[in-house]
């Protein structure tokens, strides 16, 4: 467990002896869990066509991330649609510098996922 400040420490303590209530009210708890439970669901499936660099390049970063690439795939069309997904500077990659023109070529790099390996190839 991350260290606590006592705050905190006072907060945790009041909520395992059962002396927090909510104040939320029932209508709105209601709301809540169903916003939960339809965030969730996951009852559709979608099969899209990707470049293989850029499949590549999600699979980095999910694996930066610690997550499977599907989840990241998931959760950026997510916060798209959600209205959370904040443009950031443009971000320089593997494949071009702001100009545009081609970067240098990226070193090899090795992708674990669900047990199999893929290897990326500098192009």
């Amino acid at each position: 467990m991350p260290k606590i400040d006592a705050y905190e420490r006072e907060v945790l303590e009041a909520f395992e002896q059962g002396k927090l209530e909510s104040v939320a009210s029932k209508n709105e708890l209601a709301r809540f869990k169903a916003a939960a439970r339809a965030t969730a669901i996951k009852d559709r499936r979608v099969n899209i066509r990707l470049s293989s660099i850029d499949l590549n390049d999600i699979q980095v970063r999910a694996l930066e991330e610690g997550i499977p690439y599907q989840t990241l795939i998931a959760s950026v069309l997510h916060k798209y649609v959600t209205g959370r997904l904040a443009e950031k500077p443009q971000r320089i990659t593997n494949r071009s510098n702001v100009t545009g023109r081609l970067a240098a070529k990226p070193k090899n790099t090795t992708i674990r996922s669900k047990g199999r390996v893929a290897k990326r190839r500098a192009a």
